[in-house]
């Protein structure tokens, strides 16, 4: 695979997220107006095996109360990427961002941490062939 620019897998990431790599629990919520819910453990995951750095842990706060984790990455730099922070409603605080270690082995969300990274690689395959 020849460079890549960060829009390119940017754009093969979110055209790659459907119902199926997002959470098992929610995806009968899961909806193509808000394709970025629930899809940021997968995504920092893929995105990792992409661009390497750090997965970073913050905690999603409703009234105060801790209600979720949200996952995100950090580059060298500093610099952050994350490309699920849309898929959170204004009563939905991210708060924190402490680096994670990676884990060894994938449990929770495998399948479709492997769907989407598929998906991922294929989508910047096929923009590799494009004339541009």
């Amino acid at each position: 695979m020849g460079p890549l620019l960060l829009t390119d897998i940017e754009a093969a990431v979110r055209s790659s997220w459907g119902a199926d790599t997002t959470t098992p629990m929610h995806r009968p919520d899961w909806h193509p107006g808000n394709p970025a819910r629930d899809q940021c453990g997968v995504t920092a995951l893929v995105l990792n095996d992409l661009l390497g750095g750090e997965l970073i842990r913050g905690e999603v706060r409703v009234d105060g109360e801790r209600v979720d984790f949200h996952w995100w990455n950090r580059l060298g730099a500093g610099l952050e990427i994350d490309l699920t922070r849309e898929q959170f409603a204004p009563h939905e605080i991210v708060t924190g961002g402490v680096p994670v270690e990676r884990p060894t082995e994938i449990v929770r969300l495998r399948e479709e941490y492997e769907l989407l990274g598929a998906r991922v690689l294929e989508r910047l395959r096929e923009r590799v062939r494009e004339p541009r």
